[in-house]
């Protein structure tokens, strides 16, 4: 693995949110996420599609809850049957063989991830709550506009509301990505991975992680292409894995 290569993601679920307390007594807001089953469902590379790519599945779903053609492409690659699907663009040299099994262990504790889901809808709401706006005056000369978000610069010229004016409208219910997001810990155990702070999305949807862009992981310490587990390897026999929180307390100050 190079600076150049780019790994596949994963899959996860969000379970929710808690809190974790390090060794030197800082508390850590956490958000637990799900890597359930995900497995390599098609490859894509440059002779064929015109691109490198891996098509991820995530969970199970009944035979009876898809249509034939969805049903079809599952059994054309000899793969169970997936609840999400996802592609992810990869470098050449991170390609995997269709069937692959991809674990929590695909990311090291201590690395930045990229989450990006859908999220959480607010409804139609006016410009205050929607974009932060200060409201109108709130005594004199504001009657029933205190909320409002003003002119919008549509007179004689130019003659119209310009696109992406900051009005009011639907809030949330779209595509975010949290950028840089830490690993605190890996759980082979139950698939679990437990990062800091928010991600996109409810409890129960669908986030896709993968390296993070902006602080790549450390070539030396990341599985390439992924981390392939030995045969005799009992999942349930692995401990947690957590980052290193330092050595130097942060509480401490030289007097």
């Amino acid at each position: 693995m190079d600076r150049t290569s780019r790994r596949t993601g994963l899959i996860a679920v969000k379970c929710g949110m808690t809190a974790v307390w390090d060794k030197w007594g800082r508390r850590i807001p956490i958000t637990v996420l799900w890597a359930d089953d995900n497995q390599v469902v098609q490859v894509k590379t440059v002779d064929h599609e015109g691109f490198n790519a891996l098509q991820v599945g995530c969970g199970q779903k009944k035979p009876k809850q898809l249509s034939i053609p969805e049903l079809g492409h599952f059994r054309s690659k000899g793969v169970p049957i997936k609840r999400k699907l996802k592609e992810f663009q990869v470098s050449e040299d991170a390609l995997l063989p269709v069937g692959t099994a991809l674990t929590v262990r695909h990311f090291v504790p201590g690395q930045f991830l990229d989450v990006t889901g859908v999220s959480i809808g607010k409804g139609f709401q006016g410009p205050m709550k929607r974009w932060g706006f200060a409201g109108m005056p709130a005594s004199h000369g504001a009657s029933l506009s205190h909320r409002s978000h003003g002119a919008t610069g549509g007179r004689k010229s130019p003659g119209k509301v310009f696109k992406n004016k900051k009005m009011a409208g639907q809030m949330g219910n779209r595509k975010a990505t949290v950028f840089c997001v830490w690993v605190y810990k890996v759980e082979p155990q139950r698939d679990l991975i437990w990062v800091k702070g928010q991600v996109p999305g409810c409890k129960g949807n669908f986030v896709y992680i993968r390296d993070s862009w902006n602080k790549p992981p450390d070539v030396s310490l990341t599985p390439f292409p992924t981390h392939f587990a030995p045969p005799d390897e009992d999942p349930a026999t692995l401990e947690a894995l957590i980052a290193d929180v330092g050595a130097e307390d942060p509480f401490q100050v030289d007097e």
